[in-house]
């Protein structure tokens, strides 16, 4: 049953970036994202109500909670449909989003002074070599494709290290229903606000659009972030991590095939860099995380499964996709 689980959770989370693909045809980024995220954060709205869910929480915490889904879905979210719509695979947009968890247990250590042991190091280094191979495979692949346009996934995935960081400091405990829907909120807000502003809250008429936005809702919010909580009880948070790195060769093979997105020698070899990369940093966690407990103390811990040291009490860091959630402590984690 767990396999089973673990497959359709990583099918469902992969299904975001081919529901952009598919709602990219027919409409602009921001006028998915509102209607996607504006009936959405209605019906979550009024259950958190009637549930309480934001009891005892302060002013502070829940601005707090809307910077942080601020960063880590909204701005997260716009860079990939953004992305995507200039013509940026699935697969190559979805790599540079996996390479955040790298990133940020790379900067843990001067930002929130987290030990960086030389095989994380050498795993991030690893990592951002497959992606460059990833990139520009399917650069050369794609013609009509502006250049900076890969560099849009990456301001995505900055976001999300920012969130990362941002939630790591926090020392208030939110419950998950209040954190995900005051993100879903504070998402509906900026994107229909964006989508107004441009001209561009009108849906189409095209069913294909409609058929995206069930396809982003049933799929990647429900399916996604529903199997995620269950595993989450079931496995724990680094096993939840492990399996978000599966989510790119997922996507750029479901891409090639729905979309016939290019999927050349040079991106297998890029996805298997990439993937050589986590597991790496996946073996240096674990080792250290033996050492530690070894040892009594969550000392010499490493930072790629968001286990960290200091007054934050073994804090994990979280990661949102697609509204994915940022790496974060168990019981605080945001779509």
């Amino acid at each position: 049953m767990n396999v089973l689980l673990r497959a359709a959770f990583v099918l469902c989370w992969s299904s975001g970036f081919i529901g952009a693909k598919l709602g990219a045809g027919s409409a602009t980024a921001v006028t998915i994202l509102m209607w996607r995220f504006l009936p959405l954060a209605l019906v979550l709205g009024a259950v958190s109500l009637a549930r309480g869910a934001w009891r005892g929480l302060t002013a502070r915490d829940v601005a707090r909670q809307s910077a942080i889904g601020l960063l880590s879905q909204s701005g997260y979210l716009l860079t990939v449909y953004y992305a995507i719509q200039l013509g940026v695979s699935s697969g190559t947009t979805a790599l540079i989003d996996g390479v955040q968890p790298l990133v940020a247990g790379a900067l843990a250590g001067p930002v929130l002074r987290q030990y960086v042991s030389p095989r994380q190091w050498l795993g991030l280094c690893l990592g951002l070599g497959g992606v460059v191979l990833v990139t520009t495979a399917d650069a050369a692949a794609r013609t009509g494709v502006a250049w900076w346009a890969y560099l849009i996934p990456f301001l995505g995935m900055l976001s999300l290290v920012a969130a990362t960081f941002l939630e790591g400091r926090s020392r208030t405990t939110v419950a998950p229903d209040a954190a995900m829907t005051t993100h879903c909120l504070t998402s509906a807000l900026v994107f229909t606000a964006l989508a107004t502003g441009t001209g561009a809250a009108r849906p189409p008429a095209e069913p294909s659009f409609w058929a995206a936005i069930a396809w982003l809702v049933a799929l990647s919010t429900f399916g996604g972030y529903g199997l995620y909580w269950i595993l989450l009880r079931r496995s724990g948070v680094t096993e939840v991590n492990t399996l978000m790195f599966l989510m790119a060769p997922v996507t750029a093979v479901w891409g090639a095939l729905m979309f016939h997105e290019p999927f050349g020698v040079r991106t297998a070899v890029g996805l298997c860099v990439a993937l050589a990369a986590v597991a790496l940093v996946h073996r240096a966690d674990k080792h250290a995380d033996r050492g530690g407990a070894a040892g009594g103390t969550a000392a010499g811990r490493g930072t790629g499964t968001g286990k960290g040291r200091g007054p934050r009490r073994g804090r994990e860091p979280r990661h949102p996709h697609a509204g994915r959630p940022v790496t974060a402590p168990a019981g605080r984690r945001a779509p």
